[in-house]
């Protein structure tokens, strides 16, 4: 975590970084594009959710997959999960495979969905129950995993799809000591804005309490800025990169996400240092490698 001192000096750099330029064009290039298509909140909160699971690997490989399942749900992906059947999600994800997850993982998390919907009237009515039990984030992200799983009706479904194989890794649960990027994605875009790229569908979660949704990218980019001195992708290193932008903004400390993982993302701040790229970087006056130039 850096220091109040360091923190002041940041601040109108990244401010400048994150609100300064034009990030609108990365949308493309990011899961968030096909939530966009949708604009009542439990359409937003499920589609996103089935992005944001699906958002490892290369974008270009598994955006085509989450595109062809809402295609499927209709214009409504919150009512064709309320209504799913064990039937309907055997016909829908026959044949499913994206890396480690198969189609019986994927029928748990839209069956999880619809079941949690029906109960709880919401997806965020789930993770604020799991907020209020647990009094951490992490707690909350923990049950709202382990809820969805637990509202699936997965043995029909393995009889129906066959074995699960990679449930864990879609719907983490236990949580681990991971960052839960792709969790705390879905809570970045449900809870904050609502602004060009996030939703702000939930009203219930203040975006103060959130954690950053820690990629190489962003792991990398804090790093060389000092706002974390760990290495490792955990939810420690999270906390950490975090606590220090919430020096800068204690309202909405993950605002700086999408730039600073996008930044990393399109190659303008490779891991291998381009020197031209440095040279035209505006915060190159606090970054480690910037600094040296």
């Amino acid at each position: 975590m850096i220091s109040p001192a360091r923190a002041q000096k940041l601040k109108p750099l990244l401010d400048a970084f994150a609100d300064g330029r034009p990030w609108g064009h990365r949308i493309a290039a990011d899961p968030v594009e096909l939530v966009h298509r949708y604009s009542g909140a439990r359409d937003v909160e499920v589609s996103g959710l089935l992005a944001a699971a699906l958002a490892y690997g290369r974008a270009d490989l598994f955006k085509p997959k989450v595109d062809g399942l809402l295609k499927q749900m209709g214009r409504s992906p919150a009512q064709f999960v309320e209504a799913l059947t064990v039937a309907g999600a055997a016909k829908l994800l026959e044949g499913f495979v994206y890396r480690f997850n198969l189609g019986t993982d994927l029928a748990v998390l839209l069956m999880g969905m619809g079941a949690t919907l029906r109960a709880h009237g919401s997806l965020e009515a789930l993770l604020v129950e799991g907020l209020a039990r647990s009094g951490t984030l992490h707690g909350a992200l923990a049950h709202f995993t382990g809820g969805l799983r637990e509202a699936a009706p997965l043995g029909p479904l393995r009889k129906k799809l066959g074995p699960d194989r990679g449930l864990h890794h879609l719907l983490p649960h236990p949580l681990g000591a991971g960052a839960a990027k792709r969790l705390n994605l879905y809570l970045r875009w449900m809870v904050r804005g609502p602004d060009e790229v996030d939703f702000g569908v939930w009203g219930r979660v203040p975006a103060g309490r959130l954690i950053i949704p820690l990629d190489t990218h962003v792991q990398r980019i804090s790093k060389l800025l000092g706002l974390t001195k760990r290495n490792d992708l955990s939810w420690r290193t999270a906390e950490d990169v975090t606590a220090s932008l919430r020096l800068l903004d204690p309202d909405d400390p993950v605002r700086y996400d999408f730039a600073l993982c996008h930044y990393g993302m399109s190659g303008a701040c490779p891991a291998r240092p381009v020197r031209v790229n440095c040279l035209d970087c505006s915060l190159k006056g606090e970054c480690r490698v910037g600094k040296r130039l």
